[in-house]
């Protein structure tokens, strides 16, 4: 039997392989196969508004309250 990689959400070791899919059932994340979880990380990019990108440092004023 061939190793099956853990789940790249929660870290599980109770992965399965359904057709061209990998699957943890315990937080039901589903990955292709040609998926590299390891490779190439990208970052997060937090934009406001207007789609300028915010850095840390940035200020911002909330013009709404939030709930």
């Amino acid at each position: 039997m061939s190793q099956l990689p853990n789940c790249p959400q929660c870290q599980s070791t109770l992965t399965y392989e359904d057709g061209g899919l990998f699957i943890c059932p315990e937080c039901a994340h589903e990955w292709s196969q040609e998926s590299q979880p390891d490779s190439a990380v990208s970052e997060k990019v937090v934009r406001d508004a207007n789609g300028n990108v915010l850095q840390d440092g940035d200020s911002v004023t909330v013009i709404k309250d939030l709930k």
